[in-house]
């Protein structure tokens, strides 16, 4: 089943006058727009991207949590956490109490983290990219257990818990999106542990593959079922003013899905009218999911 997400960019920049624009769409677009998606993303940083740190960037719990209860009809995802960001019992305990108070609408996104100088000056170790992989698979451990066990205890190479119960525990466990492109460790604990995977089409279709090809086998090595496991992609462009435009996204979806993604994570920047997020909501999105 193809399904479609919604990035909500939580920056400001100059071209929306350093308003977060996740705040102008939540007024805007949302309302009308979101219907017709199955879920809406939210990344995780604590700056912008440019070198003075005018763009702000809302911090990405809090404004899941505003938007959780704004739209109580949609999944809910970060694009992803940085799991360096929070202590992992913390990490799981936020996760269910999201998990509770959305009506097990939540889906655990999160990642190694990959921006050192956030890290830095915020404060935070920063150790090499396969330590964090490795610190990764121990968070996703320590979450399931904190979900489930009522006693949970876990005594790991980077982390420890010992009775950390997260009460009241969710009625439906989270589902996990890990994303990665990490073909020795990062693609393999994908396997192991998601059930979405988050990927990425920049090097193109064959390294795509390729990837894809890592996380169904060792998701198979695992015992676990290569087919439960989501394929998305985050794809980003303008919305589609015409029908032509229209039917040129169908032709790129078209594709990725031919390749075997099922997910799309729609990145549409500061769009300021509605109605173009309406056709394309008419015009890809519905005959997507009837093909």
């Amino acid at each position: 089943m193809t399904k479609f997400g919604w990035l909500s960019p939580v920056a400001g920049h100059a071209g929306s006058g350093f308003q977060p624009i996740v705040m102008y769409q939540e007024e805007h677009i949302l309302p009308q727009a979101l219907p017709h998606f199955d879920s809406l993303w939210i990344a995780d940083h604590f700056y912008g991207f440019d070198a003075d740190k005018k763009e702000g960037f809302l911090e990405a719990w809090v404004t899941l949590t505003w938007l959780a209860a704004r739209f109580p009809d949609v999944m809910l995802c970060h694009h992803v956490l940085g799991h360096g960001y929070r202590n992992p019992a913390l990490t799981a305990k936020m996760a269910s109490t999201l998990q509770v108070l959305s009506g097990n609408r939540f889906i655990l996104g999160i990642g190694a983290g990959w921006r050192e100088d956030e890290y830095e000056s915020y404060g935070y170790e920063f150790p090499s990219n396969a330590t964090r992989l490795r610190q990764l698979e121990e968070v996703v451990q320590i979450c399931k257990l904190m979900w489930t066990d009522e006693h949970p205890t876990f005594d790991g190479q980077y982390f420890r818990i010992d009775d950390a119960a997260a009460t009241p525990r969710p009625d439906v466990v989270p589902p996990i999106c890990i994303g990665s492109s990490g073909e020795q460790i990062g693609l393999p604990i994908v396997g192991r542990h998601a059930d979405i995977w988050n990927g990425s089409h920049r090097g193109g279709d064959e390294a795509w593959t390729r990837m894809r090809d890592i996380v169904r086998s060792s998701a198979a090595d695992a015992g676990r079922d290569p087919d439960s496991i989501e394929c998305s992609i985050t794809v980003g462009g303008d919305l589609p003013e015409s029908d032509a435009e229209s039917a040129a996204w169908v032709e790129r979806l078209g594709h990725l899905r031919s390749l075997g993604a099922d997910y799309f994570i729609m990145d549409f920047g500061h769009p300021l009218d509605v109605e173009p997020a309406l056709r394309f909501a008419e015009q890809v999105i519905a005959p997507m999911k009837a093909g």
